[in-house]
């Protein structure tokens, strides 16, 4: 997807806060509907190559949400994190397969990555299903309340620089390597950093899980 098409469109921002250091959450008018888990393109000039972001909002919300890590280097997040409500964004239809179901699952997630997840929650899809989440401090985790109330004990938060109460004190793939006895009859979602789904899905087929039960989306 290197150009906006035609059927994209314009939009206005209608909040945007820092929820966390260099951490932004975005919201903006929408006028599609989307699937649990699908991801649009994001620019700010129509003829902008854009960028990736899942969708974090709920399907039924009436406005579209993606949460970002602020780059330095980064060509578009520094830009998007100094709009102000009413400013112009350009947003593409929503896309991908990375969709929730209602078949018993895993999610396994880092950083921004839980944001499909996010949506999956708020979309309703809650039963049977479980959520490891890694981040590297305490303010890492995103979302912890809407999961911790949604999920209960099947939330699972994984915290690679800090301890405290509830984290397992560790990563991700630390937790997965641990477990001795992982079902093999569920999907596993695996979403965030490149190095950290490599690893997982690396595990998981160690584990013997079928391949084609893992679906994996890497963010860059």
């Amino acid at each position: 997807m290197s150009k906006f098409r035609l059927n994209d469109y314009e939009t206005v921002v209608t909040s945007i806060k820092e929820i966390a250091p260099d951490v932004c959450l975005l919201t903006f008018k929408k006028k599609w509907h989307f699937l649990a888990g699908q991801v649009v393109g994001i620019a700010l000039k129509g003829g902008d190559d854009p960028r990736m972001y899942s969708l974090s909002g709920g399907t039924d919300d009436q406005e579209g949400e993606i949460i970002f890590d602020i780059k330095p280097e980064g060509s578009l997040t520094p830009r998007l994190s100094k709009l102000k409500v009413g400013d112009k964004l350009f947003v593409s239809e929503p896309f991908g397969e990375f969709t929730a179901n209602e078949k018993p699952a895993w999610w396994i997630a880092s950083g921004t990555g839980v944001a499909p997840f996010a949506s999956m929650v708020r979309s309703g899809f809650i039963k049977d299903k479980r959520l490891i989440q890694g981040g590297r401090f305490a303010y890492s985790f995103y979302f912890e309340d809407t999961f911790k109330q949604a999920l209960g004990e099947n939330y699972i938060r994984c915290c690679s620089q800090e301890t405290g109460d509830g984290l397992y004190p560790g990563r991700v793939t630390t937790w997965l390597e641990e477990q001795t006895d992982l079902p093999k009859d569920v999907l596993y979602y695996i979403c965030g950093n490149a190095e950290m789904v490599v690893d997982a899905r690396d595990i998981l087929i160690k584990k013997e899980i079928p391949y084609e039960n893992i679906h994996s989306e890497i963010y860059f």
